[in-house]
């Protein structure tokens, strides 16, 4: 995990759509940094932002004319074809201050019997803004069919805990053709289409 790092923003005057894609054109992200009540409209450098995210820093100290903002990302726009970020919106935080932040859950493992179901996406955390990880995984490794994994059972980063309820189901072991009333309408369905 790395540390924070220091990325360069401009302020937006135009927030507006024509000035979103001028921005873009430029190889600018539109972005702001909310907190404190307001927010600050900016754009950042997308190839500098793409270089930190590849190196998973989460805490950027954002230089903003000269002010200094502490920061993580919040939350990433994508373009339709999930392929460009095509804005990014900070919110402030305090160094070693803990938050709590909405992280990816990352399911791998095979289970034992039958396919594992997906309950949730994301989870909500808590931790100080430089142990904020990539995401969570989900083992769901040698499970038998009908297991639950529970919020509680995820084996979490150091630093890190739940912020949620720890009895949330985030993943069931169901069927291989889904729940036995699934099958069942499914096998119905077939024999009409037939």
């Amino acid at each position: 995990m790395a540390s924070s790092q220091t990325l360069s923003a401009a302020k937006r005057d135009n927030v507006g759509t024509t000035g979103a894609r001028r921005l873009r054109g430029e190889g600018r992200i539109p972005s702001n940094i909310q907190g404190d009540g307001d927010h600050i409209d900016i754009s950042i450098d997308e190839r500098e932002f793409l270089a930190t995210r590849r190196a998973h820093v989460h805490l950027y100290d954002i230089d903003v004319e000269g002010s200094v903002e502490t920061a993580v990302v919040h939350e990433l726009q994508w373009d339709v074809f999930g392929d460009n970020i095509i804005h990014v919106e900070f919110r402030k935080v305090e160094r070693g201050v803990e938050m709590e932040s909405e992280v990816e859950l990352v399911f791998v493992g095979t289970p034992k019997g039958g396919v594992p179901r997906h309950l949730v996406d994301n989870l909500m955390i808590r931790c100080i803004p430089s142990n904020l990880p990539d995401n969570v995984e989900v083992n769901v490794e040698g499970l038998d069919e009908h297991a639950h994994v529970k919020a509680k059972d995820l084996k979490l980063p150091a630093g890190v805990s739940l912020a949620g309820d720890p009895e949330q189901d985030v993943a069931t072991i169901i069927g291989a053709a889904g729940s036995p009333a699934e099958a069942g309408d499914d096998d119905e369905e077939g024999e009409a289409e037939v």
